[in-house]
């Protein structure tokens, strides 16, 4: 099936169109493909692409999602009427047999009347009376015959009189009598209909109506501009009477709506105007408008009483002056937003809805001011007696309670209903319209207004401080400030609608900030590593760190609590983030359960329709409620009488309860997925540093370890067996050799890594987020903590911290929810274990590799130190298979390592390494 997009240039008129109106389409088309062509505007698209203009992908998604999803809903709807109309089929099945019995009965009764009645009427006829009977038809032919011509002789006479007649009227002023003989002729113009007099007989007409019109203008518009209502609603009748009641409206609206259009056209805004920022007078647009929306209240509640007067349809007719006012506004209202967005840039966001909550305020009081005129409508009685011309139609609209069913409506989008029961006052929607591609846009708008607000938070501490973590918290202060403050907005731009893109946009200022956060703590410990290297102490023994290298850890230690503290707001605010998406998630469901009767507060239901029919409303936003609160959690409950207003459990708050493996009970799936995996890197760069300062002396220690000489020294001849040399030497044992001057030091220091974290064994910092730290698995953070469903509040300070990662799919969930409590001595453990780690795995991957060469001595030496350094670690409980594949490979016998070099040498990595040092793949 091929659909064509629609040109972005080419109206969106079919984008408005309610589910019912679709349909209706779609049974006058002959195929599905056809109507959707249609519905998607295909011909005028055909003839723009035909000019050469490109087709606008982005607008066909939008239309094909809003079509799709129009169907969906109108597929539902449909589906529950059959089921209603089922279940009245059901309840009337079982008297249909006794209904078609009683009407056989009857036809059968009624049979027998009529055939004695035939009987009668037979035998009570005289041969005169069939002649008599046709004698009266005759006669009264001839008369209604003669009747019709007498009317048609009198209109023809009064047509020779008519414009004779109506000037003298002019002319005497009697436009009243004018307009009624107007209004006569008119009647009988369907006499002439197909003769040749009919065009000459309709051109005068039109001209006299013309006269009649041009005479009264100008004194209806002093009536009007002195809201004279009497005078107004004698005119009113006149215009009704020469057919020019439109006219009549036009000449009002435009009367009435004047000082507004004025004051639109001649307000000095600063931030719409470049000729008006300079202005002493000039004020912003946000500013402007409830002044201008003052003005209009005032307008609409004077024309309340005076509409009611003159109008049959006061409520139409308010509407309809809301409207041409509104159309008649130059520049228009959407033109005056794009200024405001170009104007502001980044900032623009809070000026748009500072505009939007004036606009939706304003028509909530002209809402109320059309609900109160539908009311006097309603109840107002006709006079008795006078003359019916000047009678107002009393409403006979039924209330909504009355019209409105107590079956459940669809979501696919009924009209909205009036306060008068009317059905087509769109006042509102037109009102708003100007704002629905701003609201389409306001992840965009969001974003670009956080970034620019973190751009000031890193803009204002830009002076360079050693304090890092003071200034990451003071930082940490205004981001969340800033994020709480895009809820709000959300909700009062776009009532919910946009949650998908406040989602997107908090993950971006979340990320971005922890990533520039990183950044500097990176650049920070670069500048202090690089002041470290030539200060640091060669003697490891006794913790030998330098005062720099003091500092260093003391300022990462900080920087890592400060990160654990901005983890826990992140998971407060994401809790009070999914407090707001429910909240939004079972508005939505009200809505859908009753879109007649429910409304949202401080805005109007056309406002609300706007939203549901734009690009908002689409699948992203329902797979995130969905996320957030699952339809199943209701199922049980849509068919009662109060549908989704179960209470949901609360939801615990993070700082109350010690944080866990993964993610809080409950298995709640991430909102902020992305910005916690930004966090966890933070952490984990913060450890990584924290590491490299630690084992900076170790690893400046195995420097020169590949350039010993000792690994290419060639063997002593008087140690040599066999040969001549051999009958007369003395048999000199061989002893194990001892290893390395600087194995001895680099293992030494490793055993007194543990007073290091004796100093500090009491900093909450080693805790958190411990699945970070290199080499570290959660299989074994599980073996070294004892599981706990709550932890009480005098231990959550060794509580580890491991919130910001997902659960292994191996892993149950019963386990994966439970909190991980590790004391202080496996917290050290876990570091212990990840820093003998770091070590082994640079010296097996760059410090073993870099020897050039290993000679049969070589080999042993190396053997001695990765023995000694093996024990070492074993005693710290650590464990490196690569370390003990080295030791394995080095101090392997010469023919059986060759042997195995050739076979397993290939795929083996350390074993290619140490052949290549000893030789072995040469022949």
């Amino acid at each position: 099936m091929e659909v064509i997009a629609e040109n972005e240039d080419v109206p969106t008129d079919q984008a408005t169109l309610s589910a019912s109106e679709l349909l209706t389409s779609l049974e006058s088309h002959e195929d599905a493909v056809s109507w959707i062509n249609d519905v998607l505007n295909v011909d005028e698209l055909d003839s723009n692409n035909k000019i050469g203009s490109a087709i606008g992908l982005t607008d066909l998604d939008r239309r094909v999602t809003h079509l799709v999803g129009t169907l969906e809903l109108a597929s539902e709807d449909t589906s529950f009427q059959v089921e209603r109309i089922i279940d009245d089929i059901s309840r009337g099945a079982s008297r249909l047999t006794y209904d078609l019995h009683f009407m056989r009965d009857g036809a059968l009764s009624l049979q027998a009347l009529l055939q004695d009645v035939e009987v009668k009427a037979k035998t009570s006829l005289g041969p005169d009376t069939n002649t008599a009977l046709e004698r009266l038809d005759f006669l009264d032919t001839v008369k209604r015959n003669m009747e019709a011509a007498r009317e048609v002789l009198r209109e023809a006479e009064s047509w020779s009189t008519l414009e004779s007649d109506v000037i003298s009227l002019l002319g005497e002023q009697n436009y009243e009598r004018a307009a009624e003989r107007l209004s006569e002729a008119s009647k009988s113009m369907v006499v002439f209909q197909n003769t040749p007099e009919y065009e000459t007989r309709r051109t005068l007409m039109v001209s006299l109506q013309n006269q009649l019109e041009a005479s009264l203008s100008s004194a209806l518009v002093a009536a009007v501009n002195s809201q004279d209502v009497a005078v107004c609603k004698d005119y009113f009748s006149i215009f009704c009477n020469i057919q020019r009641e439109s006219e009549f409206r036009n000449y009002y609206y435009g009367s009435r709506k004047a000082s507004l259009v004025e004051l639109w056209q001649n307000a000095s805004l600063k931030d719409c105007d470049s000729s008006s920022e300079s202005g002493p007078a000039s004020r912003t647009f946000a500013h402007f408008l409830p002044t201008f929306f003052a003005n209009f209240l005032t307008m609409l509640s004077t024309e309340r009483t005076s509409i009611s007067s003159i109008f049959p349809d006061p409520q139409s007719t308010l509407s309809a002056l809301i409207t041409s006012t509104l159309s008649s506004l130059q520049p228009s209202f959407s033109e005056r937003l794009s200024a405001v967005a170009a104007h502001h840039g980044p900032k623009a966001l809070p000026q748009l809805i500072t505009a939007y909550q004036a606009t939706q305020e304003f028509a909530v009081s002209a809402d109320k001011i059309l609900e109160k005129i539908g009311y006097s409508t309603q109840f107002t009685v006709e006079p008795e007696g006078g003359d019916k011309r000047h009678r107002r139609r009393s409403s006979t609209r039924m209330s909504i309670s009355r019209r409105i069913g107590p079956h459940r409506a669809s979501i696919s989008g009924n009209p909205l209903v009036g306060a008068n029961g009317s059905t087509n006052m769109s006042w509102d929607q037109e009102l708003v319209e100007p704002f629905v591609d701003f609201q389409a846009d306001y992840a965009s708008l969001e974003r670009r207004y956080l970034y620019d607000a973190l751009r000031n938070i890193f803009g204002e501490d830009a002076r360079v401080t050693a304090d890092k973590a003071r200034l990451l918290r003071e930082r940490s202060v205004d981001v969340f400030g800033v994020a709480d403050e895009a809820i709000t907005r959300c909700q009062a731009f776009t009532h919910g609608y946009g949650a998908a893109g406040l989602v997107q946009a908090l993950e971006t200022l979340f990320k971005t900030f922890a990533d520039k956060s990183k950044a500097e703590v990176a650049s920070a410990h670069i500048g202090v590593s690089g002041g470290l290297t030539s200060s640091a102490s060669g003697d490891l023994s006794d913790l030998d760190y330098t005062s720099e290298d003091w500092v260093t850890i003391q300022t990462l230690l900080h920087t890592l609590e400060a990160v654990r503290a901005f983890n826990d707001k992140l998971l407060g605010y994401e809790t009070r983030l999914r407090a707001t998406l429910l909240a939004i998630s079972h508005t939505f469901r009200l809505s859908r359960a009753d879109p007649a009767g429910f409304q949202i507060s401080g805005t109007t239901r056309g406002t609300v329709q706007v939203l549901a029919q734009s690009s908002l409303n689409n699948m992203e936003l329902h797979d995130l409620l969905e996320l957030v609160d699952p339809d199943q959690h209701h199922a049980s409950q849509s068919r009662n009488e109060q549908p989704f207003l179960t209470p949901t459990p609360p939801v615990p708050e993070p700082r109350r309860t010690p944080s866990g493996f993964f993610f809080p009970p409950n298995v709640l799936a991430p909102l902020l997925r992305d910005s916690r995996e930004s966090v966890s890197g933070f952490a984990k760069h913060c450890q990584v540093a924290l590491q490299d300062v630690i084992l900076s002396p170790l690893r400046k220690r195995l420097v020169s370890y590949p350039s010993m000489p000792v690994w290419s020294a060639a063997p002593d001849p008087k140690t040599k067996r066999g040969g001549a040399s051999a009958v007369n030497a003395v048999s000199v044992p061989t002893f194990s050799l001892s290893p390395s001057e600087t194995m001895q030091r680099v293992a030494e220091a490793l055993l007194n890594l543990p007073r290091l974290f004796e100093v500090y064994a009491d900093d909450d910092a080693l805790s958190f987020s411990l699945e970070t730290l290199p080499f570290i698995k959660v299989e074994m953070l599980r073996a070294l903590s004892e599981p706990h469903p709550e932890a009480s509040p005098g231990h959550s300070r060794r509580t580890a911290s491991l919130s910001m990662k997902t659960p292994p799919v191996g892993i149950p969930s019963s386990q994966s929810t439970a909190t991980l409590v590790l004391p202080p001595e496996a917290v050290s453990a876990v570091w212990l274990s990840s820093l003998g780690l770091s070590l082994l795995s640079h010296l097996t991957s760059t410090v073993l590799p870099s020897i050039r060469a290993l000679s049969t001595d070589g080999a042993a030496q190396l053997a001695s130190d990765l023995g000694y350094l093996s024990s070492i670690v074993m005693a710290l409980n650590i464990e490196d298979a690569e370390l003990d594949k080295w030791k394995e490979y080095v101090e392997m016998d010469e023919v059986v390592g060759r042997e195995r070099y050739r076979e397993e040498g290939v795929d083996d990595g350390v074993l290619s390494v140490v052949g290549r040092l000893r030789g072995w793949g040469s022949t």
